[in-house]
């Protein structure tokens, strides 16, 4: 049974106990009580002031010591309480009438770590439904991030729910407006804007869903809500592509022979009516000016990333493919390249364009110079597993615009690579 709080007469308790120059006493009960802890032997306050000496001489009926502090032993209080009628049960139950229930920390601690799992829940859902995200929502519950953001378990649920959902609808096909797709999914044209607890943690779900790189800054985070097809607007998601044709401006430049900026907007509107049987993609736009400027208007069709596909680039090779396009692929022989290659994977199947593990070997035992050492994290190459054992062996990267000898008769007319 609970102590029983009518035993207190609680008017003269609050005359004896609630006086401010006794709250620092009143203090260290709750805290014992909190801990667990007896409410028996002595506590002390440094520096007391006057008013605090004459207050607790006051409650014990007389001085309670000289010295620098000033020491209540907690026994003659809980007599004094006893004795007097005030709070017959003593000092536990007179503590609990002047500062309300008691939680003990260690059960507070349990229901406030209790309350943290349930906040989890959408992302423990989320995990089980899209594999990809499994090791980022584990490290999402293990970095603190969301404890930061949102402060409360109840904050994070709501939080963690609403990620949840954006993650779920991601990526976005066909690409769309951010404002847009905020306003859909969540009721707010602007829950998604930058610096929202809920753009943070959404962002990095979308890295872990696309493979978009890590980092920082507008840029950054415009072309990664790109990877999975959300837009600030239509026109600053490019491709840029040499000889490909299918409408009156596509065919015009590839007469020419000249390079061609296409933007998402373009190709919402006067997509390709036509494509190629094979189409050649390169990472870096150096190889595909090269190809220009060696090959012109006899150049086969190219298709450059520029980096990380931008939702232009994976509108365009959609499109490409639904018209009966098949793709090669060529990119850096270094940890970006293959995470970009990884990637690109994901969206439309290609196959290597002299980017193998035997490619990267003749590249490294052909270069005329030591190439540059090779950094960060080590990734995958699903289309030739040897191509990461590779790389791990050699340790240096081959950059694109060091092979173009050997990519750009690839391109040429009378090219015998297939």
């Amino acid at each position: 049974m609970g102590v029983n709080q009518a035993a207190v007469d609680e008017a003269r308790l609050h005359r004896l106990l609630g006086a401010a120059d006794l709250a620092w006493l009143v203090d260290r009960l709750r805290r014992r009580l909190e801990r667990g802890q007896p409410l028996t032997g002595p506590v002390s306050l440094a520096a007391p002031t006057p008013a605090q000496r004459a207050a607790a001489e006051r409650l014990l009926g007389r001085a309670p010591g000289g010295g620098a502090s000033l020491t209540v032993r907690l026994d003659a209080v809980d007599a004094v309480l006893r004795r007097s009628g005030i709070s017959p049960d003593g000092l536990t139950a007179a503590a609990s009438a002047l500062t309300g229930p008691v939680v003990p920390l260690a059960d507070a601690r349990r229901t406030e770590e209790h309350a943290w799992t349930e906040a989890y829940a959408p992302l423990t859902l989320l995990a089980r439904d899209e594999p990809l995200l499994a090791d980022w929502a584990a490290g999402l519950r293990d970095n603190g991030l969301v404890r930061r953001l949102a402060g409360t378990p109840a904050a994070a649920r709501t939080l963690l729910d609403q990620a949840a959902r954006v993650l779920r609808d991601l990526p976005a096909e066909p690409a769309r407006s951010l404002t847009v797709f905020a306003a859909d999914t969540l009721g707010s044209s602007h829950a998604l804007d930058d610096g929202t607890p809920l753009a943070t943690v959404a962002l990095s779900g979308v890295r872990a869903l696309t493979g978009h790189p890590d980092g920082t800054g507008a840029a950054w985070r415009r072309a990664a809500w790109a990877s999975a097809g959300l837009l600030r607007d239509d026109v600053s998601s490019t491709v840029l592509v040499l000889n490909l044709r299918g409408t009156p401006a596509l065919d015009w430049m590839a007469d020419a022979g000249e390079p061609c900026v296409l933007t998402l907007r373009q190709l919402a509107h006067h997509a390709p009516r036509t494509a190629p049987p094979l189409i050649h993609i390169c990472e870096n736009p150096a190889v595909l000016s090269a190809a220009a400027d060696t090959h012109g208007a006899g150049s086969s069709p190219l298709i450059c990333l520029q980096g990380q596909p931008s939702a232009a680039a994976l509108t365009l090779l959609d499109r490409l493919r639904g018209l009966g396009a098949s793709f090669r692929y060529h990119g850096d022989f270094d940890w970006g390249g293959l995470r970009i290659a990884t990637t690109l994977l994901r969206h439309i199947p290609w196959r290597p364009w002299r980017y193998t593990a035997a490619d990267y070997r003749a590249a490294v035992a052909a270069a005329d110079r030591v190439p540059p050492p090779l950094v960060g994290k080590p990734a995958l190459s699903p289309w030739d597993p040897d191509l990461t054992s590779a790389l791990a062996e050699h340790a240096v990267r081959i950059e694109e615009e060091s092979v173009l000898a050997t990519l750009l008769p690839d391109l040429g007319p009378a090219a015998g690579y297939s």
